[in-house]
C-alpha cells in the first residue's frame, strides 16, 4: 500500500473516531455519568475518603477475595533420594542426588544411559 493510501486511511478512520467522539460527547447518558463521578469525588474527598474505603465498606470480603490467589503458595519440592550406582566392571560405587554427576556422566558417555541406569542399588 503506498504512503498516500495509508495516510487517506488513516485520516478516514480519525474522522469516523472524532465523529463518534462528538456523538457521545452530546449523550444525556454520559453526562450523568460525569456528573455523578464529579459529585461523588467532591464528597469523597469531603469526608476524607478514598476509593478503597468505600469499596471496603460496601464488599469487606473483596480484599480478601483478591489477596487469596496471590497468598497461595506453593508446595516445597520433595527431597531428591540419594541413588547409589556400583560400576560391575571395577566395583566402583557412587551416590548422587542428581545426574550431574560427573563420574556418572562418563560411565554413562562410555556403556550407555540405560545400562548404568541398571546398576542402581536397591
Amino acid at each position: 500500500m503506498s504512503r498516500l493510501a495509508e495516510f487517506r486511511q488513516l485520516e478516514q478512520k480519525l474522522a469516523a473516531q472524532l465523529a463518534e467522539l462528538e456523538a457521545m460527547k452530546g449523550s444525556s447518558e454520559l453526562q450523568k455519568e460525569i456528573e455523578f463521578e464529579t459529585k461523588l469525588r467532591d464528597l469523597l474527598s469531603k469526608y476524607g475518603f478514598s476509593l478503597r474505603d468505600i469499596i471496603n465498606l460496601l464488599d469487606p470480603q473483596s480484599g480478601r477475595r483478591a489477596a487469596a490467589p496471590a497468598a497461595v503458595e506453593k508446595a516445597p519440592r520433595r527431597t531428591r533420594q540419594v541413588k547409589q550406582y556400583k560400576n560391575p566392571h571395577n566395583g566402583e560405587i557412587i551416590e548422587t542426588k542428581g545426574g550431574n554427576h560427573k563420574l556418572l556422566k562418563e560411565w554413562k558417555a562410555q556403556y550407555g544411559a540405560d545400562e548404568v541406569e541398571g546398576w542402581v542399588a536397591k
